[in-house]
């Protein structure tokens, strides 16, 4: 039977589980509570016979029925305060209905005290009408203005025509058109230009040197309300940077929304450098707990090094306080 109280609870952040057992036996069996990740409610289950047998399921539901989950994540077992090396799966990528869709025996003795991990990779879901599965990760949240198709598709034309454009802006690597107007109502900083007798209202020329054309366009497709989810996804730091330069509040939320939605070991430290850089609080706590609370900072010891040699002073002492927190004695 499985237990209740706290022990059952899985902790979750982004894209990661983390289930504690404080109490084992060599002959038993447990489930969590259901955890939400995605749009899913899932399970893990854990049975002691001759192997763990460790098992990963969607909560049974109308969407579950409907629309099952393919899955791709990587699992992870290690004890609490046993200085031994974790065991870690493959990557499984699966079709999940019920407990019975995947079981990962895991050769090896786990009992006591010990932790499940499990980090997805991609969540996709196939169309109820039928059709190829898509990621729904990179789907969600809103990065189009909330216009009428109508309208955007004449700031569309007026974007990629230059329909009475009035301004040329330089990039790193080439030129383009836009509008005074729109540019203002965007930004503040731009208005301030186009305001004032600065040399960009007398010439009609912007300098962006530090944006790619192509990372550039994709910030003036966001501001013209046109913009596509994979080239969000693609510039989103270069988006991000512009955001807090032009002060676009709106777009730097959503640049932090994203980035904290697929924190992973191999990111993290990055992440967590723009979190200080750009002051993004939610970012830099995602980090700050995925590293710490989570115990991923042993994922990312061989990477500490050269991140410390370049990392703010004040940075450094905000982690080492985030150490003392987590880890002090009971």
């Amino acid at each position: 039977m499985s237990s209740s109280g706290g022990e059952s609870k899985v902790e979750t952040i982004s894209r990661l589980g983390q289930w504690r057992i404080e109490s084992f036996g060599p002959c038993s069996y447990r489930r969590s509570d259901p955890f939400k990740v995605g749009i899913w409610n899932w399970y893990i289950s854990v049975e002691k016979n001759r192997y763990l047998y460790i098992r990963l399921f969607p909560e049974p539901s109308k969407l579950c029925k409907d629309q099952p989950p393919i899955a791709k994540f990587v699992l992870r077992v290690s004890n609490l305060g046993a200085n031994r090396r974790p065991y870690i799966s493959p990557i499984h990528e699966r079709l999940l209905r019920n407990s019975e869709d995947f079981v990962w025996p895991v050769d090896c003795t786990f009992q006591g005290r010990f932790i499940i991990d499990v980090e997805f990779l991609d969540l996709r879901i196939c169309p109820i009408n039928g059709g190829e599965p898509s990621s729904i990760w990179p789907s969600e949240g809103i990065v189009q203005t909330l216009s009428s198709q109508s309208s955007l598709r004449c700031l569309s034309r007026m974007l990629d025509e230059g329909i009475h454009a009035d301004v040329t802006i330089n990039t790193a690597d080439g030129t383009l058109r836009a509008h005074k107007s729109l540019l203002s109502a965007s930004s503040p900083v731009f208005q301030s230009m186009f305001s004032h007798n600065l040399k960009e209202k007398e010439s009609s020329t912007i300098d962006i040197d530090d944006m790619s054309l192509e990372s550039c366009t994709t910030l003036l497709s966001y501001i013209y309300g046109t913009i596509k989810q994979a080239d969000f996804w693609k510039h989103r730091l270069a988006l991000l940077g512009a955001a807090n330069k032009y002060d676009i509040a709106d777009l730097k939320d959503s640049c932090e929304e994203s980035l904290v939605e697929d924190i992973n070991s191999g990111n993290v430290l990055e992440r967590l450098q723009e979190a200080w850089l750009y002051q993004l609080d939610k970012l830099k706590k995602g980090c700050l707990t995925y590293l710490f609370d989570f115990g991923k900072i042993y994922d990312v010891r061989d990477e500490m090094t050269n991140f410390f040699r370049h990392a703010d002073r004040e940075l450094m002492v905000e982690m080492f306080q985030e150490v003392l927190t987590v880890w002090r004695p009971a």
